[in-house]
């Protein structure tokens, strides 16, 4: 592709995307500008722009059009900006003297500009340097396309907005447009969330805000609505007849690192389980969609929000790992939770009696992020499988992607003996060459497509929050309290013990191994 195309998807009549050979279309609206607020934070430094390089590398940015903007509060020049990034787009092995080229070509994309988050004088000059940008490169007026990245902390969201709003849109509407990307955590709870959901959707309107979760952007989370809705012998077999329950787990084997008066503010349930396990079990038990509309998707995903039941105090099991609290900037006396288990039931036909185990915990014995569908046990079983275990669906978010299915086989041999196995269609080993691209890559192509598919509307922010907010209030008052567990444990064992009340079956004797080259 030359640097004066840009690969596009277009809608064919039935309203799903097919990608289609390089076009003008995007192009032909106007320059495009990208502004990373937070430029000189870590969020920025190692995901944002980084992503930003990948998608240049790939000639989706291409450079006669596109100029990104870097703002913050640090009082550094452009040039100090770009050799802070530098070291984060050079690939860490074997940069050959083409990677060191790009780099460079990508840096000179790249101007900073120092203001306050609630500067008029700030943003009036970010607005001038964008103008200056789109009247170089003879955009018409009003056919630019204006993108601002908020990597920033919510608690600046607002002014941030407001400061957008006032100075930096798009003058006139012919065809360009202004979107607004922005950043978990989004609110603490339900009324924080809507506070932030008022005072955004105030300047905004819903198809200019993408509320990321990079999650979403992940290679097998994006899997799941084609394995679920385009192999037929999923379609019967995915309900509340055949599946016992459905584990959906995120497990990391270090603690806080340096980041516990952070973490300490939010806690494991509002950093992963709400917002990113929670996109997770939406794709795994929504209904098929009337098509890929964005909306129709996010249709089907509000109503498995909306049937969620209130979450039991006896279908939880709080952690904290001992030795969190030793981190100077964490409070002595802290209730916040490192690990948690909580046991959410879905009330429709589908789904009604499933168990959906959310599980998430730092400082474990294991780092990996997985789907684990059990299915039930074999009627009139007359191998004794039962000795060998369910049969698992099995989605492998990370590390080593890979989808498999473990079932019950004839073991090789003169006796008539069973064992289990597994069909593997492991990503490294059968899609060896492709890199699969990072979330970030993803969404951030997304948004300029105006795709809003992967992104979370507001119903849905609201929704998911309903769920957890009662939950969050009772650890927040000190109601419920962490279990102290072991770094480097499976965390407390009453979690285990939950998982069995709930009917997860442990299959003994099996691992699971990533195939080899």
């Amino acid at each position: 592709m030359g640097t004066n195309e840009w690969h596009v998807e277009r809608r064919s009549s039935n309203g799903t995307h097919s990608p289609l050979a390089p076009s003008r279309e995007v192009l032909e609206t106007g320059t495009l500008s990208i502004v990373v607020l937070g430029a000189s934070g870590d969020l920025a430094k190692k995901k944002t722009f980084p992503a930003l390089f990948h998608l240049y590398k790939q000639e989706l940015l291409p450079p006669n059009e596109v100029h990104i903007f870097g703002y913050a509060r640090s009082k550094i020049s452009t040039d100090e900006l770009r050799n802070n990034l530098r070291s984060y787009l050079i690939p860490k092995k074997g940069a050959s003297p083409k990677d060191l080229h790009d780099v460079s070509d990508f840096l000179q994309l790249v101007k900073y500009i120092s203001g306050g988050y609630d500067s008029e004088e700030g943003f009036r000059l970010l607005d001038r340097e964008i103008s200056e940008h789109e009247y170089l490169k003879n955009s018409k007026e009003g056919t630019s396309r204006r993108l601002f990245y908020l990597a920033l902390p919510p608690s600046v969201y607002p002014s941030v907005c407001k400061m957008i709003k006032t100075y930096c849109m798009n003058k006139l509407d012919l065809g360009g447009w202004t979107r607004v990307v922005v950043e978990k955590p989004f609110g603490r709870d339900l009324q924080s969330a809507e506070e932030l959901s008022n005072q955004i959707g105030e300047l905004f309107e819903e198809p200019q805000i993408y509320r990321i979760d990079h999650y979403l952007g992940k290679e097998l989370v994006q899997n799941m609505l084609v394995l679920r809705f385009a192999n037929r012998f999923f379609l019967p077999l995915w309900n509340r007849d055949n599946i016992d329950n459905v584990q959906i787990v995120f497990r990391e084997d270090f603690g806080t690192e340096g980041r516990g008066g952070y973490f300490d503010q939010y806690g494991i349930i509002r950093d992963i389980i709400q917002n990113h396990l929670l996109q997770v079990l939406c794709l795994v038990a929504m209904e098929k969609p009337v098509s890929l509309k964005p909306e129709h998707i996010r249709d089907e995903k509000v109503k498995v929000l909306q049937s969620v039941l209130p979450i039991r105090d006896d279908e939880v099991v709080l952690g904290q790992y001992e030795g969190y609290r030793d981190d100077s900037t964490v409070p002595d006396e802290s209730n916040t939770p490192t690990f948690a288990t909580a046991i959410l039931r879905i009330h429709n036909e589908r789904w009604e009696g499933v168990p959906f185990i959310m599980k998430a915990g730092k400082a474990l014995n294991s780092r990996k992020a997985e789907i684990r569908v059990q299915f039930k046990d074999v009627p009139g079983d007359i191998f004794r499988s039962k000795t060998q275990g369910r049969n698992e669906f099995v989605i492998r978010l990370q590390p080593s992607e890979a989808i498999y299915m473990k079932f019950t086989v004839k073991q090789p041999g003169l006796e008539m003996s069973a064992v289990q196995s597994e069909l593997d269609l492991s990503y490294g080993q059968r899609y060896q060459g492709v890199t699969i691209p990072e979330a970030y890559e993803r969404l951030i192509l997304d948004t300029i497509r105006g795709d809003q598919q992967h992104f979370v509307r507001r119903d849905e922010l609201k929704a998911s929050w309903e769920i957890f907010t009662p939950l969050l209030h009772k650890i927040d008052r000190g109601e419920l309290k962490p279990i102290p567990y072991k770094p480097g444990s499976r965390g407390p064992a009453e979690a285990d013990e939950l998982l069995e009340k709930a009917g997860y079956v442990q299959t003994h004797g099996y691992i699971w191994i990533p195939p080899t080259l």
